[in-house]
This record gives structure tokens, C-alpha cells and sequence, in this order.
């Protein structure tokens, strides 16, 4: 009997017969991947992540109370209303605690007129106006009147730290609020009653507490003392750099002259100093800089001409920082040991 032959089935190209052997093909060179994103592309993925999240929120809650009955509408307005107004009422009583808490040790505002404030020790010629030398430990500083400080000096300072200095009660909420706002965490935003609490009465550090003991404090003095008042305390305790301490010894180390002989563009200078004392006494061109800013805004505020401005920005800088000077040197120290064998350190 005759072999069968295999049929096949279905279309059979003959021009390609078919392999009878199986074997595995070789595999392709896998690509390589591309190379990871950098930190940056990750970061703004996943903030762009987050805010489509945050958008949608709003999107989401409009959709859902549209499809809310008009009864249940307005149970929910009413939910929404007395939650915000428990959460204020909860916040008023939490900052209310918060400051009675702060308050509970707060010093005496009347400490900045009661309190002995340290001058150095001076020693003078026989005359009794030139000074051969000043003996000091931390605080170099001579007190002053506000009437002998010339209004330059005080309009500088008002114009460029606080030109509301007249109309607040020590704080300016709106201030405070626009520089949290603005990133700056209520940096900025210090009115001169304030400057002289943290100066004066408190410690420099940046804490919450020590904030909101400035606020209160800042508020107590505006109540206890006249703007005038608060004036002549700021400008005898505000450094000035190194160990000056007040524009008196200011005027004298820098510029070799009693305050009241300051010229406008010298005026200038002291008013715009407190600001950063060592970067500016280290850096020429910063202090130019910061004297003709002060300078600008004297004008803008209509203390000064735009003529008086700009011949007290022409002139030039020529500070004197030689805090050790001593003339008549035996002399002078031959008296501060007296004093010293007398008096004790």
C-alpha cells in the first residue's frame, strides 16, 4: 500500500521552505535607558504634581455642591460659617494665652530712665573741651540731649526706618503681616520703638517669644514715654559699631567732631549705620551706597532739596577709625591708674 503524504494545509510559500531545525534566535542588543532626570526636573514634576492637586480642590467642591439640593446648600453654608467662626474663636484664645503667658516676665519699661546707663571714662586737658583719652571696657558711649542731635540726623533715621514714627503706637500690623507675606518671617518690618526694645531691653535672638515680647514692650513704651522721649533713649543705646554705643561716640570716633557739627552728608551716614554697622565700617563703597539711599529718601520724604542731596552725595567719605588714639599718652595714663588705685576697675 502506498505511503501517504503529509498534507498541508492553508497557503505554503515555496519560495521560502520552511526550517526543520529550531533554533533560538540571537537576541537583540537591548537599548540602553535614558539617563535619570536631575534632581531639579524630579522637584518641579512633583511640585507641578502637587499644585494640579491643590487646583482641582476647588474645582471638585464647586462640582459636588452644585449637585446639592438647595435645602442641603444652605445647611452646609451654615456648617462652613460656624466652623470658621469656632476655628477664630480658638485662635483668638490661643494668641490671647500666648501673650499673657509671654507677658507673665516681661522687664519694666521704666528700666530705659531708671537704670544707670554705662559711659566711658573720660580724661581731658586742662581746658576741660579736648579729650586725651577714654577708658572703657565694652561701651564706648557719652550721652546727648535730642536737642543738641541735628534734625538731619533725626530725619534720616525717620525716613529711612520708620517714616510712620509719628502716626504708630509702637507696632504697624499691616507692615508686619506684608512682610510675612513676602517671605521675610516679619524681618523688616520693626519700627524704631521696636529697634530700641531689642537693643535696649531684650536680646537680639530670633525667637517667636522674644517677638512677641517686643510687640508688647513696644507697645507699653509708646504709652509711658513721648516720641521725643523714645528718641533721645534710641539714639544714646543704638550701636554703631565696634564699642559705640550712642551717635555721640559715634560722631566723635568717625568723624572727630561732637554730634551737633555733623554735616548733612556725615548725618547721613550715622542715620543709615545702625542698620549693619560692621559690613558697612569694612566696605567703602557699601557705605556710600547706604549714605546716598538715606540721602534719596530724605528727599522723597521732603526733608531736603534735590540740590542739598546731591552736594551731599558729591562729597567724600573720610571716616576715622582709630578707637585708640591717646594724646599726652603718660599723662593720661598715669591719671587712669590714680582713678583706678581710687575708685577700683
Amino acid at each position: 500500500m502506498p505511503k501517504r503524504k503529509n498534507r498541508q494545509y492553508g497557503y505554503v510559500d515555496r519560495q521560502k521552505p520552511r526550517k526543520t531545525s529550531v533554533h533560538r534566535a540571537t537576541p537583540k542588543p537591548r537599548k540602553k535607558r535614558p539617563s535619570q532626570r536631575p534632581f531639579w526636573a524630579v522637584l518641579l514634576l512633583g511640585l507641578w504634581t502637587i499644585i494640579k492637586a491643590i487646583l482641582r480642590v476647588p474645582v471638585w467642591l464647586f462640582h459636588t455642591v452644585n449637585r446639592l439640593s438647595p435645602s442641603a446648600k444652605q445647611g452646609l453654608g451654615r456648617q462652613i460659617f460656624r466652623f470658621g467662626v469656632t476655628l477664630a474663636a480658638i485662635g483668638f484664645v490661643l494668641l490671647i494665652g500666648m501673650f499673657a503667658w509671654v507677658s507673665r516676665d516681661l522687664p519694666d519699661p521704666d528700666r530705659l530712665t531708671d537704670r544707670t546707663v554705662a559711659q566711658s571714662t573720660k580724661i581731658f586737658d586742662r581746658t576741660g573741651e579736648h579729650v586725651l583719652f577714654e577708658v572703657f571696657e565694652e561701651q564706648k558711649r557719652t550721652l546727648v540731649e535730642l536737642e543738641d542731635i541735628p534734625e538731619d540726623v533725626i530725619n534720616g533715621v525717620i525716613a529711612t526706618e520708620d517714616t510712620a514714627f509719628y502716626e504708630h503706637k509702637g507696632v504697624r500690623p499691616l507692615s508686619i503681616l506684608r512682610s510675612f507675606a513676602t517671605g521675610r518671617g516679619g524681618g523688616g518690618a520693626s519700627t524704631l520703638t521696636q529697634q530700641l526694645v531689642k537693643n535696649a531691653i531684650l536680646s537680639p535672638e530670633r525667637t517667636i517669644t522674644r517677638k512677641m515680647k517686643e510687640l508688647i514692650l513696644s507697645v507699653r513704651l509708646e504709652q509711658k514715654f513721648s516720641k521725643d522721649q523714645i528718641l533721645k533713649i534710641y539714639f544714646n543705646e543704638i550701636p554703631y559699631g565696634s564699642t559705640n554705643y550712642g551717635i555721640q561716640s559715634a560722631s566723635q570716633s568717625y568723624f572727630g567732631k561732637d554730634v551737633g557739627d555733623l554735616t548733612l552728608s556725615e548725618s547721613a551716614v550715622l542715620a543709615g549705620l545702625p542698620k549693619a554697622p560692621t559690613r558697612y565700617l569694612r566696605n567703602d563703597e557699601a557705605l556710600k551706597t547706604r549714605r546716598d539711599f538715606v540721602l534719596a529718601r530724605m528727599e522723597a520724604e521732603g526733608f531736603i532739596t534735590t540740590e542739598e542731596k546731591e552736594a551731599a552725595q558729591a562729597e567724600e567719605l573720610s571716616l576715622t577709625q582709630d578707637f585708640s588714639d591717646i594724646q599726652a599718652v603718660h599723662f593720661a595714663l598715669d591719671v587712669r591708674d590714680t582713678l583706678i588705685e581710687e575708685y577700683g576697675e
